[in-house]
């Protein structure tokens, strides 16, 4: 066989080869397998400013139900700690997340595989990460010890999700208490401090409220313990 003919011998094999890894990209043959081989593809990174975003919650939502379904498991999903994000054949979501199990915070990793051009996501790794620091408390908890000194109260950023989780807790209950058939809003976190005591916390919190198209202000104090259970403690109306 000629030189020309050996070039379209390899021609043809180069191109069938191709046809049959874009079939199997595709149709997404051996997904499992082909997320873990492909993975050198792009590295682990963080998802900036993305972990309380819709599209991560709804991920991690994903994850829980799914676990859930092949364990005949019952974990309620409570917040996302922290996201990565890999490229591969598609993206791959690496989670930490909360949940309540049996009503008791965990923490737990889990891989999520999305391929949004065959709007398909699937679950690849759930499992649980063990207490580390604490389940219970986030950053602002943490935040509030002063290390090698005697607890005490401590400014803490109004927008973290604890402060934001006690801000809400505490609106519920101030209207239970009023019986008014008209439901308060929280519409501003104006100031926070917290302190951790032993195996639990407390949210010194002024809020900034509506009902019924008129703004009021409230000083509450929160009370969160080691499982996560907030309640309210301390109520007052500022005039």
């Amino acid at each position: 066989m000629g030189a020309l003919g050996n070039c379209s011998v390899v021609f043809l094999l180069c191109f069938f080869s191709s046809f049959v890894l874009a079939i199997g990209f595709h149709q997404g043959v051996g997904d499992e397998d082909q997320v873990i081989a492909m993975a050198t593809l792009g590295g682990v990174r963080d998802v900036e400013n993305k972990q309380n975003s819709v599209e991560i919650e709804e991920l991690a939502r994903f994850a829980v139900d799914e676990h859930n379904k092949k364990e005949n498991a019952l974990l309620e999903f409570a917040r996302v700690v922290k996201a990565k994000e890999q490229v591969v054949a598609g993206t791959l979501h690496h989670l930490t997340l909360e949940a309540i199990d049996a009503g008791i915070k965990k923490l737990y990793e889990a891989k999520v595989w999305t391929k949004p051009w065959l709007n398909h996501k699937e679950l690849q790794e759930f499992k649980h990460t063990g207490d580390g620091e604490s389940a219970s408390f986030t950053s602002a908890d943490l935040g509030a010890k002063r290390d090698g000194h005697e607890p005490g109260w401590r400014a803490v950023p109004t927008h973290d999700p604890v402060v934001q989780d006690a801000a809400n807790h505490a609106v519920r209950a101030i209207h239970e208490r009023s019986n008014s058939l008209a439901a308060y809003e929280l519409l501003e976190i104006q100031h926070a401090k917290a302190e951790v005591i032993e195996d639990f916390a407390k949210f010194a919190l002024l809020l900034k409220l509506s009902r019924g198209g008129k703004e009021e202000k409230f000083k509450v104090e929160v009370h969160k313990n080691a499982e996560g259970t907030f309640s309210l403690n301390q109520m007052q109306q500022e005039h």
